[in-house]
């Protein structure tokens, strides 16, 4: 959720051309008075991460669907998409926009929904479970990823010091993922002010057997 998300898409200079549904869905969230939406930096990180990925593909915080809109153009035919918007006036209007893709599934509800059809290829958290607010704990990679899935969590603000601070004290929420012992994660610029973590999983591990 980008606070002036929306706006972004108001420059030309700086959008580019954008996919049709991309577009259809900037315009559903502008007629709706909707400024959150996910920012062309990410939409674009999104779209190549979509792209690369074999497997099923989760979101949290739909929105009016711009986000889920940049993951389904970029996704190969075929994936299966899940994204979960807890506000129902917001969910139907995104299912609509999607109703001519199959595979894309919008549901109405609390963010944790998508564990019932994890685990997923690439995960991202928008709208729940990135555990910036006290009453949203985050959500568990080991149970949500595949082995070697990927998580992305965006709407960072750019820290240059370590530990990454936030209003002059630590991120917490940030450090959470980029310690996780469970991914190899790193911190993407994607505009002076934007900044987005992508975490991949490490991999189930298994314990080595003695030698019989």
């Amino acid at each position: 959720m980008s606070l002036s998300g929306t706006a972004a898409y108001d420059d030309p200079t700086t959008t580019g051309a954008l996919p049709p549904l991309v577009q259809r869905a900037v315009t559903a969230a502008r007629a709706h008075g909707f400024p959150y939406s996910c920012r062309p930096e990410q939409g674009r990180l999104l779209h190549a991460l979509a792209s690369a990925t074999g497997g099923p593909i989760a979101e949290t915080g739909t929105g009016y669907g711009v986000g889920l809109a940049w993951l389904t153009s970029g996704a190969p035919p075929g994936t299966h998409l899940i994204s979960v918007e807890r506000d129902p006036h917001r969910a139907a209007i995104a299912a609509e926009l999607f109703t001519d893709h199959p595979n894309v599934t919008v549901l109405p509800g609390d963010w944790h929904h998508i564990t019932d059809h994890a685990p997923y290829d690439l995960l991202v958290l928008d709208g729940g479970g990135t555990g910036k607010t006290p009453t949203d704990p985050p959500a568990d990679p080991t149970h949500l990823l595949t082995p070697h899935g990927t998580v992305v969590i965006d709407d960072f603000t750019p820290s240059p010091t370590w530990p990454p601070t936030h209003n002059g004290t630590p991120d917490h929420p940030r450090l959470h993922w980029l310690t996780h012992p469970a991914l190899h994660t790193t911190e993407i610029h994607l505009a002076p002010d934007l900044a987005t973590v992508l975490g991949r999983r490490t991999g189930v591990s298994q314990r080595r057997r003695s030698p019989s």
